[in-house]
């Protein structure tokens, strides 16, 4: 199974079929929380659904076309990020991620995303990775301006979110401007 260690709090870890209902339960007890932002948690309704999820998810990883792991915080699952899909003739990919609301302002997702650059640009040498993220989501926006994306542009209307439209702020980094 893939992990990737971020620190001694933090542990990337590849979701796997018994994770479903953990996974489920997070999501649930969060449902206020992460539906402002993430369109599909309306239609997550049943652990099961985790479980047809996980599976695509686990081809995706075998198929080297990104991954979803589970964020661990001390031990304890608190979220998701993951590679949504790797462009290898382009060498870039898109980076996506949620946390749990209880687990906020302990830097656990710019951890994390420092973790999957490091990764991408140095074990997978990729050479682009892309963050997007709703302009008013200014808590998810904080993690690649944290981390020294450059704003490339804006999508109007880029996203269906909750019966209407929001533009979406489109964040780059490159693997020559990636100093950590």
């Amino acid at each position: 199974m893939f992990t990737l260690k971020v620190d001694e709090e933090i542990e990337l870890q590849l979701f796997q079929l018994h994770h479903s209902h953990e996974l489920f339960n997070l999501v649930d007890s969060n449902r206020i929380h992460l539906r402002e932002w993430l369109p599909w948690v309306d239609s997550i309704y049943s652990s099961s659904q985790y479980h047809t999820i996980i599976s695509i998810w686990l081809k995706q990883f075998a198929d080297n076309n990104g991954f979803q792991t589970g964020i661990r915080y001390k031990g304890k699952l608190v979220g998701s990020i993951g590679f949504h899909h790797i462009d290898w003739n382009n060498r870039q990919t898109s980076i996506g991620y949620w946390l749990a609301k209880e687990a906020e302002g302990h830097g656990i997702m710019t951890r994390a995303v420092q973790a999957l650059i490091n990764y991408a640009f140095f074990d997978l040498l990729l050479n682009r990775i892309e963050i997007r993220c709703g302009t008013k989501n200014f808590k998810s926006r904080a993690i690649p301006e944290r981390l020294g994306f450059v704003q490339e542009g804006l999508i109007r209307d880029g996203e269906y979110l909750n019966d209407h439209y929001h533009d979406l702020i489109i964040y780059g980094l490159l693997a020559r401007e990636w100093k950590k």
